[in-house]
């Protein structure tokens, strides 16, 4: 099998890095400091599951040379992913599954309208990891997982395949009944704890602590599961009370990465995150305030951080 993981970031270096620990052929294109030092010194991730070290490893910033691959797994922020599309195109073969890893609901579909349908899967990860320097990624919290299906939910030779070169490299990966619904729980999880951590500035543990803060992470994810019904997702009622035991199990310090952009001053996922919710819900007629007040607010520093409005 042959995979190439495009942005080698916290989880795509992390995921790509256990496949090629267990033997899969991985090229990682990826850019600049991170890169030279992946071609120099190899790949290191630091993890709680055992810390790993590739060295050499396949890594460039042109696809071209790659040619078609089995998999390719986008690890880029959400933003990126227009641009990311160039460089995707290369590794694309007759029967090459394209998937996207990243936050939100909206990548697959994003990636299809330009790829092609029968290209895209559906996709998710589950993980707290980011570079701590140039070629080194740090495993923080949460048990590493990976879900993906085809977008109609059939059952794919290809999804198969890679799932069980995942669970070879000892990750835990998993191919959902209903990718949608799967996508929309990481979703509900996901858009409110960066949006309140962001506004807040402060970590999960302190949310889940605060009744006043408690309160404001569950409301956030009631209106995110009030979207998902008014649009004909099956998310199950049970999503909110087991998005809420998954922050209360996290380690204390834990951020999202959406948060830590935006506390650092970069261009963040907020419109693909609290703005996805806020869109989403406007166009299936449903009130999302909360969600509405974190993007408004994080709106102009979003501005700024993409230099599109000077303070």
């Amino acid at each position: 099998m042959r995979v190439a993981v495009v942005g080698a970031g916290g989880f795509g270096g992390y995921f790509g890095g256990r496949l090629a620990q267990s033997g899969v052929e991985v090229f990682f294109v990826a850019r600049g400091a991170h890169l030279q030092a992946i071609r120099e010194q190899g790949l290191h991730i630091q993890s709680p599951l055992g810390d790993v070290a590739l060295a050499p490893v396949q890594a460039t910033d042109n696809p071209a040379p790659i040619g078609p691959v089995d998999v390719v797994l986008v690890g880029v922020k959400t933003w990126q992913v227009s641009a990311a599309i160039d460089t995707i195109r290369p590794l694309i073969g007759a029967e090459t599954g394209v998937i996207p890893l990243l936050n939100g609901v909206e990548a697959a579909a994003q990636l299809a309208a330009t790829l092609g349908q029968d290209h895209v899967l559906g996709g998710l990860c589950k993980i707290v990891a980011f570079i701590t320097e140039p070629g080194h990624v740090r495993h923080a919290g949460i048990d590493p997982s990976i879900m993906f299906s085809e977008l109609d939910n059939r059952s794919s030779p290809r999804a198969q395949k890679l799932r069980q070169a995942f669970l070879e490299a000892g990750v835990h990966a998993a191919i959902p009944a209903d990718i949608h619904v799967a996508l929309w729980e990481k979703f509900l999880f996901g858009a409110s704890t960066s949006g309140l951590g962001a506004v807040t500035r402060s970590p999960m543990n302190v949310l889940r602590e605060l009744p006043i803060t408690r309160q404001m992470l569950e409301e956030a994810m009631c209106e995110i599961l009030a979207v998902a019904h008014a649009r004909s997702i099956a998310l199950p009622s049970s999503s909110v009370s087991e998005a809420m035991a998954l922050v209360d199990s996290l380690p204390v310090g834990t951020t999202a990465s959406m948060q830590r952009d935006i506390i650092a001053g970069r261009p963040s996922e907020l419109e693909a995150q609290n703005g996805a919710v806020v869109r989403l819900g406007h166009e299936a007629g449903v009130a999302t305030p909360l969600h509405g007040f974190i993007y408004t607010s994080l709106l102009p520093q979003e501005l700024q951080a993409r230099g599109q409005l000077h303070a």
